[in-house]
C-alpha cells in the first residue's frame, strides 16, 4: 500500500501576501520589513493599531495540527529601540526570519483570522 501524500500548506511567502492584500483591503497598512525564506520562514508580526506599538508575535504551530499568534520580545512600553535589539538577536540566530509590520484595527485579531 502507498504511504499517504504529504498534507499540503501554505508557504511563508503566500501566506505574507495574503496577509498584505487583505490588509490593505481592510484599510490598513502592511509592509515587509525583513524578507525570510519563502517556503518556511516563519513570520513574525510587528502590530499596531493606529501608529501604536501593540507588540511582535510570533506564528507558531499548536498542538492541535494548526497555528496560532504568541506574543514574544519586549513590551511594547520598553520603546522601539528593545524591539529593533529583539529583531536583530533573531534575525542572527534565524536568518530565514520574515518580519511584517501591519498597521489595522484590531490587529492581533486580523493577523489571527488571516495566517492562522
Amino acid at each position: 500500500m502507498p504511504a499517504d501524500p504529504p498534507e499540503a500548506r501554505l508557504t511563508s511567502v503566500m501566506l505574507v501576501g495574503v496577509l498584505m492584500r487583505r490588509c490593505a483591503a481592510e484599510g490598513g497598512f502592511a509592509t515587509v520589513l525583513v524578507k525570510g525564506d519563502a517556503i518556511s520562514g516563519v513570520i513574525l508580526l510587528q502590530l499596531l493599531e493606529k501608529s501604536r506599538e501593540q507588540g511582535l508575535f510570533e506564528r507558531v504551530p499548536d498542538y492541535a495540527g494548526g497555528y496560532r499568534l504568541v506574543r514574544c520580545g519586549p513590551d511594547p512600553e520598553k520603546g522601539s529601540e528593545a524591539m529593533a535589539q529583539y529583531i536583530a538577536r533573531r534575525r542572527g540566530s534565524d536568518p530565514d526570519l520574515w518580519v511584517i509590520e501591519l498597521d489595522i484595527v484590531d490587529a492581533e485579531r486580523f493577523a489571527a483570522e488571516t495566517i492562522c
